[in-house]
């Protein structure tokens, strides 16, 4: 069993900053991709960031410039550092991983989510 655990959400005004983390635990021998993702009501959920184990992420286009992805291999966590943020940001964020269990098994993971809300 692998678990993803989210922390960091909240309610923020327009121009603040949040960070999310997120945890992995259980039978894990390593990590590829990690990512966060969101989703808003009545919309789908897109990826927002993702890095490597290496360290090369990537970005949508909405949130260059603004927000920053980075992992800590040794603890198994992934943070979103989110700066300048916007009301349209406002969803709730999903930490996905893609996990090389202690059997060898590959598994998509995702975490529970967690709810940014950024008021203008």
């Amino acid at each position: 069993q692998v678990q993803l655990v989210e922390s960091g959400g909240g309610l923020v005004q327009a121009g603040g900053s949040l960070r999310l983390s997120c945890a992995a635990s259980g039978s894990i021998s390593s990590i590829n991709f990690m990512g966060w993702y969101r989703q808003a009501p009545g919309n789908q959920r897109d990826l927002v960031a993702s890095i490597a184990r290496g360290g090369s992420a990537k970005y949508a286009d909405s949130v260059k410039g603004r927000f920053s992805i980075s992992r800590d291999n040794a603890k198994n966590t992934v943070y979103l550092q989110m700066n300048s943020l916007k009301p349209e940001d406002t969803a709730v964020y999903y930490c996905n991983a893609e996990v090389v269990t202690s059997a060898r098994a590959l598994l998509r993971v995702w975490g529970q989510g967690t709810l940014v809300t950024v008021s203008s």
